[in-house]
């Protein structure tokens, strides 16, 4: 991969919601669809790791690493039993956002999307939100 993905990443998905936001703020807030921090260790083209959203709300990661130009990465969140995530699964698919060579200080993040695959607490699986995921290490 061309791109350094183990350690910690901010993670923000965000509901495609095509409508322009303007200075408003609370709609903002609502287009949040998931917010956390992705844990990632990869090992050859393995990666694990967990996507911590606080309160309890973990998902375990599982997925593979692909070298392609810019670097992709395949990614099953599977939720823990015992926990408010038990029997949740989301499917991530992500990609290195482009790195400016003229850019000033630009820090390294992951982008993609991603679509809950089981359905969980009433809300049925398929919904699909973007994501953007900014190293913090």
């Amino acid at each position: 991969m061309s791109f350094p993905l183990q350690g910690r990443w901010t993670y923000r998905s965000y509901r495609n919601d095509p409508a322009l936001i303007g200075d408003n703020a609370q709609k903002a807030l609502e287009n949040i669809f998931g917010e956390g921090v992705f844990t990632l260790a990869v090992s050859g083209g393995n990666m694990t790791g967990t996507l911590d959203m606080g309160s309890d709300y973990v998902l375990d990661l599982t997925g593979s690493v692909v070298a392609v130009e810019g670097g992709e990465v395949g990614i099953v969140g599977t939720g823990r039993s015992g926990t408010p995530t038990a029997g949740w699964e989301y499917d991530y698919h992500g990609t290195h956002a482009f790195t400016w060579p003229n850019g000033v200080d630009q820090v390294p993040a992951f982008v993609g999307s991603v679509i809950r695959a089981k359905p969980h607490n009433g809300s049925p699986a398929g919904y699909v939100a973007s994501f953007i995921a900014v190293r913090q290490d």
